[in-house]
């Protein structure tokens, strides 16, 4: 049975991750050269192969003595929570612009493409940027804390697909509104707590 809570709260921390990553910078620069519904079929699927790989992952990691999980779950919150701090630190314009001209030279060969093309250029830009991704190693953790593979994939995948949609329809309106180092550092905190909880969890068995 689906837990809501567990959706919404996997949903809002991998929408969170995900915001200052390169990978909505690719999307927001092909959702400029292509029909955008073409653009976010191959993302999306892209997306939702990262989120089976990740929770297959941490169903692996729940297989571990209940202490133990607790314990590497704590580890990888922390670890995260300095990631996205970081990312969000590090955030500039010089390094966004970098990016998306490395995204307008590849889409630029696509150009006049049809549907097949344009998704897969889509979903392979996306599957090679998020192998070892924040998003893909909180999906994992989440997957093995909370023990509900079908919530977590849920969630993230949702999380993950809005933050592609506002990417290629419009990122940069979206950053006016909500600036990334702000985003982020809520995030981290989040993570920071989760990972406190966890390490609790871990000592008292």
């Amino acid at each position: 049975m689906l837990d809501l809570g567990i959706i919404v709260t996997v949903f809002a921390l991998a929408f969170v991750a995900e915001l200052p990553d390169k990978s909505a910078v690719a999307g927001l620069v092909l959702g400029t050269r292509f029909p955008w519904p073409w653009v976010f079929t191959g993302v999306a699927a892209a997306f939702l192969t990262h989120v089976v790989i990740a929770v297959s992952a941490g169903q692996l990691l729940s297989l571990l003595p209940g202490r133990l999980v607790e314990g590497v779950v704590a580890l990888l919150f922390v670890f995260g929570a300095w990631l996205i701090w970081r990312e969000g630190a590090h955030h500039d314009e010089v390094e966004a612009e970098g990016e998306a001209e490395s995204a307008d030279a590849v889409s630029g060969r696509f150009d006049g493409a049809g549907f097949l093309k344009v998704a897969s250029l889509g979903y392979g830009v996306i599957f090679v940027a998020e192998w070892g991704d924040l998003t893909q190693i909180l999906t994992a953790n989440l997957a093995a804390k909370y023990h509900d593979p079908l919530s977590v994939g849920i969630g993230a995948t949702l999380g993950l697909w809005l933050v592609a949609l506002l990417a290629i329809l419009g990122g940069k309106t979206l950053l006016k509104f909500m600036p990334i180092v702000w985003i982020t550092r809520v995030a981290a905190v989040v993570m920071v707590v989760l990972g406190v909880l966890s390490a609790v969890s871990a000592v008292r068995g």
